[in-house]
C-alpha cells in the first residue's frame, strides 16, 4: 500500500495517509478539521542503505582513471 501526503485546503494540516487504491484517494479526509477538500502533495522519499554511507562518500569511492 502506498503512502501518501496531503495538505488540506480547509484548514491547512499536512498529513499522510494510507490508500489501498485510485478510487479510495478520492475519499480522503483531513484528520485534524474533517474537511474533504485535500490536494495530494508533492512527495519525496529515501531509501536507506546497510552500509550507512552518504551519496557523497558513494561518489568519492569510484574508481580513477
Amino acid at each position: 500500500m502506498p503512502i501518501y501526503e496531503y495538505s488540506c485546503q480547509e484548514c491547512g494540516e499536512s498529513f499522510e495517509k494510507f490508500v489501498r487504491s485510485i478510487q479510495a484517494s478520492g475519499q480522503v479526509t483531513c484528520p485534524a478539521c474533517g474537511g474533504q477538500q485535500v490536494k495530494k502533495s508533492f512527495s519525496l522519499f529515501g531509501t536507506a542503505s546497510s552500509s550507512g554511507s552518504s551519496p557523497a562518500a558513494a561518489t568519492s569511492c569510484a574508481p580513477s582513471g
